[in-house]
């Protein structure tokens, strides 16, 4: 249509009003005819005739008609523009959410908190830039993309408590006073199958500081569990002042006073009604050793395998690589004593945090050294180490078997 036949289409349809269907024909007319017109060439009396015509045929506001004619002179088709879902920024890539089902395959799915104290520790300590993002997460999001389609494809993780008692002492609580070397002792045992016996577990806590050594021993007696302890009360950086368990006959026996009291180490055990405590060894029982070890029957004569595992991998790893929540007392208005954990940091860290800490370890240990022993190997690589070694052992289980 030329102006002209423009002019008088409009001054004829004066009482007459049109719309478009669809959107999308309404936005390919208005296209065409801006171009058969030659808008951008028209002069301005020209232009505001077009703009009336394109506004009739159309039903479309004045504004409207002015935002797809200034398209059209941007240089752009006049088009419905394709539709975007509004979504919010992603923070965490899949792979984040690689890196934190590694670190859970590794470490064992530790709790929230732990879990972002080795991401701040894998990107700040150790200098691993992959977890920048990771170490800033805060622990109800670290849960979230735990429960992510992404995560549940790279990482399973099922897990039970089933806390195993077992005692040693003088009816009365320790009193440690802030001082290393108190320990909580506990024993678990690997199951029987067939009627024979499978591996006992010892397990023993330092109070303060969580520093914690296992061990293992074909039976519960003298001949096993004395070399055994003996070696486990070597393991620890600090003098041992205190031992105490629950009241089982493995500990509560003569040979084991006599160790204990040529050490200078007053031995106590839990009171009646009072399941708390050793509960900080009890803890450890499920979070530690059935973790690691499960509930499936392990032999008797794997025992010595399995010492060798914990002495040379298990108890340096959780030592110097597995957080741990430090507990902080706060009482009420009501006078409620309430335990919150507002620290997390491995037992080594806690340990170092110490007052007079010189004072507090054996001759034959330095600071220094604890220093260089945590700094060999970043959380991850340790990690992936225990865990190999684990791989090994439980391999040598099946090969047993069969043969």
């Amino acid at each position: 249509m030329s102006l002209e036949a423009i002019r008088a289409f409009l001054t004829a349809s004066d009482e007459l009003g049109f719309k478009g269907r669809k959107r999308e024909e309404v936005y390919d007319w208005v296209d065409e005819t801006l171009r058969q017109q030659g808008y951008q060439g028209l002069k301005r009396s020209g232009r505001g005739l077009v703009r009336r015509y394109v506004e009739k045929m159309t039903g479309l506001s004045r504004a409207q008609t002015s935002r797809l004619i200034g398209t059209y002179l941007g240089g752009d088709a006049v088009k419905l523009p394709a539709y975007r879902r509004r979504r919010f920024a992603q923070r965490y890539t899949r792979a984040d959410v690689g890196l934190l089902a590694g670190i859970d395959e590794v470490h064992g799915t530790l709790s929230g908190p732990a879990t972002r104290k080795l991401l701040e520790r894998a990107c700040h300590d150790f200098g691993e830039k992959a977890y920048q993002s990771l170490a800033k997460i805060s622990v109800a999001q670290l849960y979230r993309l735990r429960g992510s389609r992404v995560y549940r494809e790279r990482h399973i993780s099922y897990q039970a408590t089933r806390p195993t008692a077992v005692s040693i002492g003088e009816r009365r609580k320790p009193e440690p006073l802030g001082r290393p070397g108190y320990l909580r002792v506990d024993t678990v045992h690997q199951g029987d199958q067939d009627g024979a016996k499978g591996v006992y577990h010892i397990n023993a806590v330092d109070e303060v500081t969580q520093w914690q050594v296992l061990g293992a021993v074909a039976q519960i007696g003298e001949a096993w569990l004395i070399p055994v302890l003996e070696a486990m009360l070597e393991q620890f950086p600090f003098h041992i002042r205190g031992f105490h368990s629950d009241n089982g006959s493995e500990f509560i026996n003569h040979t084991v006073a006599k160790l204990l009291e040529k050490m200078l180490v007053e031995q106590t055990k839990s009171r009646p009604r009072h399941s708390n405590d050793n509960g900080l060894a009890e803890a450890k029982n499920g979070a530690v050793v059935r973790k690691h070890m499960g509930y499936t029957h392990i032999a008797a004569p794997h025992a010595a395998a399995v010492e060798a595992f914990y002495e040379e991998h298990l108890n340096p790893h959780l030592n110097f690589h597995r957080p741990c929540g430090v507990p902080e007392e706060v009482v009420s208005a009501k006078g409620k004593v309430k335990r919150v954990y507002p620290w997390y940091a491995t037992p080594g860290e806690i340990l170092r945090q110490l007052p007079g800490l010189a004072g507090h370890l054996k001759s034959d240990v330095t600071v220094r050294n604890l220093e260089r022993e945590a700094r060999a190997k970043t959380d991850t690589a340790a990690g992936v180490a225990m865990q190999a070694a684990k791989l090994k052992l439980f391999g040598s289980f099946k090969q047993r078997r069969s043969a």
